[in-house]
């Protein structure tokens, strides 16, 4: 019979579907030459076999035939069972005869994984497209999880991970009102959707060709819900909401907080400040600081104290909700910015002293 397929794959002769596709993508990811720089030639036969094994023993036709007459009948010329080609009595009928073509072992890997070479640019940790990613644990992932140093601890691999696409992160720009009292905002995205099959036949040959990928553009509304008291920072998450690629976990889409300048409060973690321009007079004699609040409330605040450069009045309660306990607020900080007079008269200056000697 020549090479044994199914003893090449580690599987038995019942094998099905699912089982050949999770036998490939262990020795495959094994035996890739990438992976293997120090036993190159031996991981090249072994990937090309491994390749060779599952492109006949995936498909129903080539299976068949190889079945009934082994590698060789493969490989010469014999036509399919039931083709013509020979009858069940042995003696030779019509002219159809099947020719198999082996595909290249590289492009059975893209097409099962969506990359050639997973394992290009394993030095850079940096996260880039073609590195490695560190994983939870702390060791580098290629770009299917494996865990690529696992053998050094005694833990398995995870070769049955397929990659994900890195995340795609959008800024959402919220009035700091929005943040206060918490809203509803609507995004419309677009996105490629990929059609069931995930890639459709060449018409040149039964090659799968991504370039040949079947996708539609639709597009989406998404609901962001803005809870009261969120930070510039906080991030919403939408699981597998971008393109759709073969071979692909669709990445995750991001909106990230950020807040909009307010033309009278400043915030500052769950507080709120607000500046008050006051007269020296009035930082001498009181001051009544009247304002509307983020959500619509007219708040009266009587200072009789003096209001030196440092004084703050804080009001407790009036600030931001707080994101944990949206029924709990911070304080209000009340700082004033004092108007010293440019020039005062000789006489004004005398009474001041007069004034302030007697006190």
């Amino acid at each position: 019979m020549g090479v044994d397929y199914y003893k090449v794959l580690q599987v038995d002769r019942n094998a099905k579907e699912d089982d050949l596709k999770k036998a490939y993508r262990k020795l495959a990811m094994k035996w890739h030459p990438d992976k293997n720089p120090t036993n190159k030639k031996e991981a090249e036969s072994k990937f090309k076999e491994i390749s060779e094994a599952y492109d006949v023993l995936s498909d129903t036709q080539k299976r068949a035939i190889y079945d009934q007459y082994g590698e060789e009948g493969l490989k010469g010329q014999v036509p399919p069972p039931g083709s013509g080609g020979f009858s069940e009595s042995g003696h030779s009928g019509g002219s159809t005869s099947f020719r198999f073509n082996p595909r290249s072992a590289d492009d059975i890997f893209s097409e099962f994984f969506g990359f050639s070479s997973p394992f290009n640019g394993m030095g850079d940790m940096g996260g880039g497209g073609g590195g490695a990613k560190v994983g939870g644990s702390g060791f580098p992932r290629g770009l299917f999880g494996e865990d690529i140093f696992g053998h050094f601890r005694g833990g398995e691999s995870s070769n049955n991970v397929i990659r994900k696409a890195p995340p795609i992160e959008r800024t959402l720009p919220c009035s700091l009102e929005d943040l206060y009292k918490g809203t509803s905002k609507k995004m419309k995205i677009s996105r490629d959707i990929v059609d069931s099959s995930g890639a459709v036949r060449c018409t040149g040959g039964l090659r799968f060709n991504t370039c040949c990928r079947k996708s539609t553009q639709v597009e989406e509304i998404l609901t962001i819900d803005i809870k009261p008291g969120w930070k510039k920072g906080t991030k919403i998450t939408f699981p597998e909401k971008g393109n759709e690629q073969r071979g692909l976990i669709p990445s995750d889409l991001i909106f990230v907080i950020d807040e909009k300048p307010h033309s009278v409060f400043k915030r500052d973690s769950n507080d709120l400040i607000i500046t008050q321009k006051v007269s020296l007079v009035e930082a001498l004699t009181g001051y009544t600081v009247e304002l509307t609040t983020l959500d619509g409330r007219t708040l009266t605040i009587t200072i009789n104290s003096v209001i030196g450069p440092s004084f703050e009045e804080v009001v407790k309660g009036e600030g931001m909700p707080l994101p944990k306990e949206p029924t709990k607020r911070g304080n209000l900080k009340i700082k004033f910015n004092i108007k010293f007079p440019a020039k005062i008269t000789a006489e004004q200056k005398t009474g001041i002293r007069r004034l302030f000697s007697s006190s």
